[in-house]
């Protein structure tokens, strides 16, 4: 069996090459004959992961954030090559919902933790989003506050990235009274919602903000809907704001009727004024958008430690028989 360990060598707050030499160790003790490939500019890990797929291989990991994950499944989107997140970079929200360590400074073992689950792990299909330029998305795609703090803070220098999750809420923070909502337009398969805005939320996944949130505790991975968050504004948009994260905190947002969610398949966002947007984390540009949901496109290792029920239909893989 073979697989593939693309890593973001500036990910998160370390120096990754000798750690990721160590980690392909693990993974050549399960049996893996392992091909380690840095990535060297934005982008270049589709193109990796992509080699890796027309190659044969059957697995390949993303070890760094959830930017790393987005650009290796792009690469393996409608392959039969399968992804695996290993936790690496400052956001790692889609490790944190599969129950996945991450490293830390103090704990910078749990590199290892979170492999050997892997290698327990099984492969099912999730489904992705596809954006109208043709790039995919796993978790989310938002605009409105959550888009505008996105593109003040992207890119982050290395210095900041070693300030972790703490340091990216932090400087987040300072930037959430410079926003006060966008006129927008949420068409939802042919259905047009329109009000005042302060975070517009395509989910694909159940927690938000980093991995901070959880939007829906019963959300599943491969249904062929997105769920679309709408938090509305108000004459107080800071103040709002501030309430619906101590909402989402107590996870009571869904009784908040200024929060409405909605299912659908084929989503278009137009706003007033034009708002920055982001998908997975990572600034993609600005409204208007639109992006269709692409069912069970992705085959995904799915470790011991993920939460019950994230999968409707059987996974297609156990452990590491692929």
């Amino acid at each position: 069996m073979r697989t593939t360990l693309i890593y973001n060598p500036h990910a998160g707050f370390g120096s990754w090459q000798e750690t990721m030499r160590k980690v392909a160790e693990v993974w050549k003790g399960a049996g893996w004959q392992t091909t380690l490939r840095p990535t060297e500019y934005a982008g270049h890990a589709t193109i990796l992961a992509r080699e890796a797929a027309e190659a044969g291989h059957e697995l390949v990991i993303a070890a760094g954030g959830d930017g790393t994950l987005n650009e290796v499944a792009n690469g393996l989107v409608h392959t039969q090559t399968a992804v695996a997140t290993l936790p690496v970079g400052t956001g790692n929200s889609f490790a944190r919902e599969l129950g996945l360590p991450s490293p830390t400074l103090l704990e910078p073992g749990n590199i290892f933790d979170a492999s050997r689950l892997l290698i327990r792990g099984d492969i099912y299909q999730m489904d992705v989003g596809r954006l109208d330029n043709g790039r995919y998305w796993l978790l989310w795609v938002g605009t409105g506050v959550d888009g505008y703090v996105v593109e003040q803070i992207e890119p982050r220098s290395k210095l900041f990235k070693r300030l972790g999750r703490g340091g990216y809420a932090a400087k987040a923070l300072l930037f959430v009274p410079g926003f006060t909502g966008i006129e927008g337009v949420v068409t939802i398969d042919d259905q047009p919602l329109a009000a005042d805005y302060l975070v517009i939320n395509i989910s694909n996944c159940r927690l938000f903000g980093g991995g901070e949130f959880v939007l829906n505790a019963h959300g599943v991975l491969d249904d062929g809907f997105f769920e679309v968050w709408l938090f509305r504004g108000s004459d107080w948009p800071t103040l709002r704001l501030m309430r619906y994260i101590l909402e989402m905190s107590l996870e009571n947002h869904q009784d908040d009727p200024k929060v409405v969610m909605v299912r659908g398949r084929r989503i278009s966002v137009t706003a007033e004024p034009s708002t920055g947007f982001h998908a997975d984390g990572e600034p993609l540009g600005r409204t208007p958008f639109s992006c269709t949901i692409e069912p069970r496109a992705l085959r995904i290792l799915i470790p011991p430690s993920a939460p019950p029920g994230l999968f409707m239909h059987p996974k297609v893989a156990s452990g590491v028989r692929l």
